[in-house]
């Protein structure tokens, strides 16, 4: 039995626009070997609907809408299944005719536009040249850009047009992103983490603008998240995927109300609420087995709380329950488990005093860069990404730093490490000036401070296995008595993130988002800072 198709939309949900069955993805390795990252992934997407496929990174969601549009990475092919579009196989497409399918039937949301973005082209160029493959070119494909460009949230679009992606935030570039994804109007919309950079305004604002579209013009979306509210706001039907399979699926009310698989479950058990605070969260133990795992039963077995003999020998089949379906085993004959009521409620700070030493001091911060034109491109003025900030931060405390994309966010963490000079204002660590050293002094500072980049992806070296990355800290400060003792180091911090050790001999482009950040948390923890600045450190994370 399949998972079933939609069953909550008005006439549209009567026939799949977009029908995925049995999808398996196979990449090959430098050994010669196979892996499966997706595996027998089912479902289906009417017209007008919003399917939000959940998971922790890794469990294939990004993998899975890459090879949707044929997409796959290098050494990686579709090896089972079928992906039908309006009722034509996608997979028996020649490659000339599947690149009209991209950006015009199909458009795509990237979950990283840093490096989805071509840093030497401007953004009006980039996305007339989306228009320009559809037909539209000239004064028309100009007018149309700065249409997008204000539907997405960016203010004074004719003159952004001009300017390249390094002088936009992430928030910003993501919704170029949306822009141009838009661009083909496209029966098919996949987003893999559209909202991941943008703040809750802008995010409201996006997903306002996705739902209109679909009204509009009866388009399909593949929604890949791992923020459930984003799913209760805006999907109509729900997959949970885990190790390369969907393993449960229903509408968005009935999973909400009773999510069904031990799985599910356990994702909103580990959402942060008021009662939780100071404690753990119960979040499964251990992480996403890897994708050249053979599982002879169930892939959550030696996860689940629930598990029995069966689970480890026998793999489940799919079992219907009310509106839902579901694989599990414990779903043959028994009853549904209780509703499980989740909800997210504002947080009290029940944190200790403060201490009276502060470990990191900010006074009137300001950062101001140059406005230059011209053929000798004089300064004609400044922009004030940052001017007057002040702040202090005790050991041990948490202090958050709040705004919407675009109000300096980033440029004061970034100051904070002298990564970009300030303008003005003075800066302490443990009462030690430090905004005045000269250059060549900060080594000791890069120990004491810390920073977890937004964009993991384009924070990692490509060329460096991770274990190499991770251990770059040490060996650069003089960190550990030798590369054993290293080495020891790196194994322990990639465990901490979730990671296993073994995985310090792959390189950054095997790793989904999310994982590429816990590799960029480790690295940050790798030399024992005193202050760690994070800038959006989970927006990659489920």
């Amino acid at each position: 039995m399949n998972a079933p198709l939609p069953a909550d939309l008005p006439e549209a949900a009567t026939a799949a626009l977009l029908h995925v069955e049995g999808l398996g993805v196979a990449i090959a390795r430098t050994d010669g070997e196979e892996v499966r990252p997706v595996d027998g992934v089912d479902f289906a997407i009417a017209a007008g609907e919003t399917f939000a496929l959940l998971g922790e990174s890794g469990c294939g969601k990004s993998m899975t809408a890459l090879a949707l549009a044929r997409l796959l990475p290098d050494g990686g092919r579709i090896a089972a299944g079928s992906v039908r579009l309006g009722g034509e196989d996608l997979l028996a497409l020649p490659e000339a005719a599947m690149r009209r399918v991209r950006g015009g039937r199909i458009g795509m949301i990237f979950q990283e536009p840093s490096t989805s973005l071509n840093p030497v082209m401007s953004v009006g160029a980039q996305i007339a040249e989306a228009l320009a493959a559809h037909g539209l070119r000239g004064e028309a494909a100009r007018v149309e850009a700065c249409r997008l460009l204000a539907a997405v949230g960016i203010p004074d679009p004719e003159r952004r047009l001009q300017e390249f992606p390094f002088q936009f935030s992430g928030g910003m570039k993501q919704r170029v992103m949306i822009a141009i994804a838009l661009a083909g109007r496209p029966r098919l919309l996949i987003a893999d983490e559209p909202t991941t950079a943008l703040d809750v305004t802008i995010q409201a604002q996006v997903l306002d603008l996705l739902a209109a579209l679909q009204r509009r013009e009866g388009m399909a979306m593949l929604l890949i998240t791992h923020d459930l509210g984003v799913v209760a706001r805006v999907a109509h039907r729900v997959g949970v995927m885990y190790a390369g399979q969907v393993v449960e699926t229903g509408p968005r009310a009935a999973f909400f109300a009773t999510p069904l698989h031990p799985y599910s479950r356990k994702l909103f058990a580990a959402l942060p609420e008021a009662a939780k605070r100071g404690g753990v969260l119960d979040a499964p133990v251990g992480s996403v087995p890897p994708p050249d795992r053979h599982f002879p039963g169930c892939r959550f077995a030696e996860r689940c709380p629930a598990a029995f003999d069966r689970c480890d020998e026998e793999a489940p089949a799919w079992h219907a329950v009310g509106m839902q379906a579901v694989r599990c085993h414990l779903y043959e004959g028994v009853a549904v488990p209780r509703p499980l009521v989740a909800t997210l409620a504002g947080a009290v700070d029940t944190v200790a005093a403060r201490p009276a030493q502060s470990v990191l001091e900010v006074a009137e911060l300001a950062v101001h860069f140059p406005v230059r034109k011209g053929f000798l491109r004089r300064t004609v003025g400044h922009v004030k990404a940052v001017d007057g900030v002040s702040l202090r931060l005790q050991p041990g405390r948490t202090l958050a730093l709040v705004g919407e994309s675009g109000c300096g966010k980033t440029t004061v963490g970034k100051a904070l490490l002298r990564l970009i000079e300030p303008t003005a204002g003075r800066l302490w660590l443990d009462g030690e000036r430090y905004d005045t050293l000269p250059v060549q002094a900060l080594r000791p500072l890069r120990r004491a401070v810390q920073m977890v980049f937004q964009d993991p992806f384009a924070s990692l070296d490509p060329r460096m296995r991770v274990g190499e990355i991770i251990e770059e800290g040490l060996v650069a400060l003089g960190i550990g008595a030798d590369h054993r003792a290293r080495q020891a180091r790196v194994a322990e911090l990639l465990e901490r993130v979730g990671l296993a050790a073994e995985m310090r001999w792959r390189y950054p482009h095997e790793f989904s988002g999310g994982q590429r950040q816990r590799i960029a948390v480790a690295r940050a923890l790798a030399v024992s800072p005193r202050v760690i600045v994070c800038d959006e450190p989970t927006s990659a994370l489920d």
